[in-house]
């Protein structure tokens, strides 16, 4: 009896020495086997991204949507101040003008509704070490029929697939312009159930989905400006909805508000009301393209704006995200010659000095205005320095390489790292073109 208890002790140890060692091993494969992507928005510079560029034949039925005003896009009539560069866009996603270059070959442009093309983008910000974006979404033009909501789905499918493809983040951010009291709510709402469905939206551990604090950051641009035709309740209701929601909430909230947000001035409301509402959220985001327009005026809005607004959220325990562009003209949308190149980047300065003067004041994560908005002539992506010729006027990278902002942002996210040093003046592009 006491030799088969000893057989059976002895049996049983080794079943249970070979089981811990077996869970072990899993435990430690599965970590291994888990996606290596931080995706915490501290530490990190993400770009505002449009896509809402469409060319007639993408299966959209939308025409020249952006590229054009009403969506006719000829020599004379664009609504566009930088030509795209196409060298990289696949031969069969590429869209034929009626805008020519100096040798009369026809010019190309892309279109925001075709995967390959899209997927193209997030590998230049794998490339270039961005991290990620804020994919734009416009509450109105779901209110306009079924054609825009189709293809707003198509180009977040597009955004979703390319940032798992390469590795990069993204929140979804919506543009609140044109809504009113009457369908903001319900839109929204409506909308973020069905993409939350099939994306899973607000579960922080979707490696590719931009998080704050443990959960997933889900974004409102366009809180607290004048003369918007909805109001501070109906943010409220929004915020609650995200925040609080069981199954589609839980979410950390980022509110774009106006630069004037914190002195309840210029371009904000006066209600105090605001900062109730802002102190419901957690991201705290102002606007600041056109508000200043060389080096010198960069330097105030940090002393003015800056350093103060990064104060007040620190008191209130939220997380401040400023905003930098690299320079601004919308001339052709405006059909006004006399404001072309109204901001001038000053071949990057402009650029880096906000990047300074953000990180120098402690900030932990940067907004770049924007990745491909071509309209404003707020890009960094990749930019045609010969453009087509003719009636329309185009801008280019003042003789830098069309690469170079998506270049100098990368570098902007390893000086908020620490990676390089702290430095006002921009480091030095070290490729041979």
């Amino acid at each position: 009896m006491k030799k088969e208890l000893t057989l059976f002790i002895t049996f049983f140890s080794i079943l249970l020495l070979n089981s811990c060692k077996s869970n072990t091993n899993s435990d430690s494969l599965t970590k291994e086997s888990l996606p290596q992507i931080n995706n915490s928005i501290e530490g990190k510079i993400l770009a505002g991204y449009q896509g809402w560029f469409n060319a007639k034949g993408d299966g959209s039925n939308l025409k020249w949507k952006h590229y054009g005003n009403n969506a006719e896009f000829y020599p004379g009539s664009t609504s566009v101040d930088f030509w795209p560069e196409m060298d990289e866009i696949k031969k069969s996603n590429q869209y034929k003008t009626a805008f020519k270059y100096k040798d009369d070959k026809p010019a190309f442009v892309f279109s925001s509704a075709d995967y390959k093309t899209v997927d193209l983008h997030f590998k230049w910000m794998k490339d270039y070490g961005i991290d990620g974006v804020f994919a734009q979404r416009f509450v109105v033009g779901l209110t306009r029929g079924q054609s825009r909501i189709d293809n707003y789905n198509t180009v977040f499918d597009n955004c979703f697939r390319a940032a798992k493809n390469n590795n990069r983040i993204l929140s979804l951010m919506y543009d609140l312009s044109g809504t009113t009291t009457a369908n903001i709510v319900e839109t929204t709402i409506k909308d973020w159930k069905q993409l939350v469905k099939k994306y899973k939206l607000n579960d922080p551990t979707n490696p590719n989905v931009l998080t704050y604090k443990g959960k997933a950051v889900v974004s409102l641009w366009g809180v607290g400006f004048e003369n918007r035709k909805y109001t501070l309740e109906n943010i409220k209701e929004l915020i609650d909805f995200f925040k609080n929601d069981p199954e589609y909430g839980n979410c950390a909230v980022l509110l774009g508000v106006p630069t004037a947000w914190r002195t309840l001035d210029r371009d904000a409301v006066k209600d105090p009301k605001l900062h109730e509402v802002i102190k419901m959220a957690d991201i705290v985001h102002p606007w600041t393209p056109g508000r200043y327009h060389n080096l010198e005026s960069a330097d105030q809005h940090k002393a003015n704006y800056t350093v103060k607004d990064q104060q007040w959220c620190s008191e209130n325990d939220l997380m401040y995200m400023p905003v930098v562009f690299p320079g601004f003209s919308w001339a052709n949308m405006k059909n006004d010659m006399t404001i072309f190149n109204q901001i001038p980047r000053l071949k990057g300065d402009f650029l880096w000095r906000q990047f300074y003067n953000a990180i120098s004041s402690d900030a932990k994560t940067i907004y770049v205005a924007m990745f491909d908005e071509i309209d404003e002539g707020t890009c960094i992506f990749k930019v045609d320095n010969n453009p087509p010729v003719g009636e329309s006027k185009f801008l280019t990278y003042e003789g830098l390489p069309s690469d170079y902002y998506l270049w100098q942002t990368g570098q902007a996210t390893k000086m908020l790292r620490k990676e390089i040093p702290l430095t006002k003046e921009q480091p030095v592009y070290p490729y041979v073109k």
